[in-house]
């Protein structure tokens, strides 16, 4: 039986990664020593030579360049494995959701929390396709996307909506306006509340000339009070913090600026939702 150490195939792939065996000795912080003789030890265990020895010279031969090539696919399997394993042991004490966007963790982490006491809730922000691929993978429970999906094994219930508008203040030449692109707003200084997941990239493919001022989310309320600048808010940030007294909102016409946020979940097995889902449909 081929008995060898996970170790030893990691030690195989810096080789074939750095080139050299001083390389690798470096990067493991190993002795040149002391992984020669690891190497060795590996082609007695597997019973084939993998490198070229000449003086002064170490190189792959065939052997080694395949024995590095399913070196490194174990090697993935293994960390695939720590992966799922982690997700799957998290999954047994925590509800880990993500969302695209703030919003809907302002109102989901806290339900959550009433509704399953004896669970850890935790939350992140996340792109959308990072979200989905997680949900698939496990990594989450739930997770919140600005678009419906339909897939195999998978749940989709209409969450909620979000309107985005601009901010101004009354002075600005367009704060009169029933209704603005944003691209109106190109070009200007506005100040940008951060962590805004999707949104973020939405300011910068329509506004893509605009210097924005991030801030971060407990100053932002109190700079928009006090300054002069465009900013962003929404109709379920307004209904949440309230409106400022010398701020004009307008609404933003273009399609994207009106999202319908969704709740994706797996059905079955170990993590059931369904208290949540019910709070959804009722």
């Amino acid at each position: 039986m081929i008995v060898f150490e996970i170790y030893q195939l990691e030690q195989l792939l810096a080789f074939a990664e750095c080139g050299t065996l001083s390389g690798a000795a470096e990067r493991l912080h190993l002795s040149q020593p002391a992984l020669s003789r690891s190497m060795q030890r590996l082609e007695a265990e597997l019973q084939v030579p993998l490198f070229d020895r000449q003086k002064n010279k170490i190189e792959f031969n065939e052997n080694g360049r395949m024995a590095a090539e399913y070196a490194r696919q174990v090697m993935e399997k293994c960390q695939d494995m720590i992966s799922r394993v982690q997700a799957f042991d998290r999954s047994q004490r925590t509800i880990l959701v993500g969302a695209c966007a703030p919003v809907p963790l302002w109102e989901i982490p806290p339900l959550l929390s009433d509704l399953y006491p004896d669970r850890t809730i935790s939350s992140e922000i996340r792109k959308n396709d990072v979200l989905l691929q997680g949900l698939r993978d496990d990594v989450y429970q739930l997770i919140i996307l600005p678009y419906p999906v339909e897939e195999s094994g998978i749940s989709c219930v209409k969450y909620g909506e979000e309107h985005l508008y601009f901010s101004l203040p009354p002075a600005h030449p367009l704060s009169g306006s029933k209704g603005l692109c944003m691209k109106d707003l190109n070009g200007e200084t506005m100040l940008l509340r951060n962590r805004l997941g999707f949104w973020r990239e939405l300011t910068d493919q329509k506004m893509p000339d605009t210097r924005f001022l991030e801030q971060e989310d407990v100053a932002f309320e109190e700079l928009v009070k006090s300054s002069a600048l465009p900013s962003f808010t929404t109709d379920v940030a307004l209904k949440r913090f309230g409106n400022p007294t010398n701020r004009v909102n307008v609404p933003i016409l273009d399609e994207e600026a009106n999202v319908t946020y969704y709740c994706l979940y797996k059905p079955y097995g170990r993590n059931d939702l369904s208290a949540f889902v019910k709070t959804l449909k009722s």
